[in-house]
């Protein structure tokens, strides 16, 4: 992996964080989902006529990421409702990139060196150490935490083969965003019309950069994928709990212990053995 990509990939790793931080900061969760989701579809479309279209051969790819990604979004409002993030945050996120390992490499024919598996075993070790690491007030926040592990890994997947056939990453992504974004918000006008327009009215000075976020996260992820494997991409991008565990603690006011420090350290040590694969 190039240090353009690997730099790239640790930037949006913080943007990731940042924009769950403002939805686990918002009054309310779901709402606040919607709110991100919602502005990063209002950008994307701004910004299409001005971008390449991706290919055809992409639809599909686009179509099965849009109903994945709506559900994981729901997920993770539903997530943070009942669990604090610096638990279910990592548990998610740090599962997600072994499955990714194991199916790219076993179905879609990317290779991956002893260094890259070895990376890629220890920030998912780091990560799920840190996320079981405290408090289990919530046994519901956890088995979410991992459900919406499988929605990551599997629109990651979806994504990762999409936007190598669709040509061009900002095309595909501005048209994953504003699909993801429209759908949610036509199912919240049509069940809580008045309640979401009231807290989108109230709230777009965090939803506003929540778009931001989330639109420029993945959308530097999905322009690596066409530059390294995806196992180390998905693997990488994790990294974002490092941000994530530092927005918990300083921001959110959330308890972050000791083991999750030395947790933090040994992500910080597999990035460095994905850099160096």
């Amino acid at each position: 992996m190039t240090l353009s990509v690997f730099c790239i990939l640790l930037f949006a790793a913080l943007l990731h964080a940042s924009w769950n931080a403002i939805v686990k900061a918002g009054s309310d969760k779901l709402y606040s989902a919607i709110a991100v989701s919602g502005f990063a579809a209002l950008i994307a479309l701004i910004l299409l006529p001005f971008s390449p279209q991706p290919a055809l051969a992409s639809a599909p790819y686009l179509a099965l990421s849009c109903a994945l990604q709506v559900v994981y979004t729901v997920l993770v409002a539903k997530t943070y409702q009942v669990s604090e993030m610096s638990q279910t945050y990592p548990l998610m996120r740090g599962t997600a990139p072994l499955l990714v390992a194991l199916v790219s490499v076993l179905f879609l024919g990317d290779a991956l060196s002893a260094v890259a598996w070895s990376g890629i075993a220890v920030i998912c070790l780091s990560i799920l150490g840190m996320a079981f690491n405290g408090r289990s007030q919530s046994r519901t926040g956890i088995w979410l935490a991992l459900l919406n592990a499988c929605f990551i890994a599997s629109y990651t997947l979806v994504d990762g083969t999409g936007v190598r056939l669709s040509g061009t990453a900002l095309g595909y992504t501005l048209w994953t965003f504003f699909l993801n974004g429209f759908c949610l918000l036509l199912w919240a006008m049509v069940a809580r019309r008045h309640a979401v327009s009231r807290y989108l009215v109230a709230n777009w000075k965090s939803g506003l950069p929540g778009g931001i976020g989330t639109l420029g996260s993945y959308g530097l992820a999905l322009w690596a994928m066409t530059q390294a494997p995806l196992a180390v991409v998905a693997a990488l991008r994790e990294t974002s709990i490092l941000f994530g565990a530092l927005l918990a603690c300083f921001v959110l006011k959330e308890r972050v212990a000791g083991v999750r420090v030395v947790a933090a350290c040994g992500i910080a040590a597999g990035a460095i053995l994905l850099r160096l694969s």
